[in-house]
């Protein structure tokens, strides 16, 4: 058998066992399931979208810390000024 001749017969019994899975009724793995990862359950879903509030929170509180910042440098520029 050369080389080939194997790689015919094995195209062929790739598509032999497709249509045996087939007909079993045998349904074809996700390739989340074949990289251990499950699927995204209810809560799952709950906690992305907390953390996604929980970043926009974040971002609120860090323009805030900014802002009361540059006010500070401001007022503390002011009293040298005086």
């Amino acid at each position: 058998m050369n080389q080939f001749e194997f790689v015919i017969l094995l195209v062929a019994m790739v598509f032999g066992f497709s249509i045996l899975r087939h007909k079993l009724g045998i349904k074809p793995r996700s390739m989340r399931q074949m990289r251990g990862v499950p699927e995204d359950t209810e809560e799952t879903r709950k906690l992305r979208s907390e953390v996604g509030e929980l970043k926009e929170r974040i971002k609120v509180l860090e323009r805030i810390a900014v802002e009361k910042e540059d006010t500070l440098s401001r007022q503390i520029d002011d009293l040298r000024d005086r």
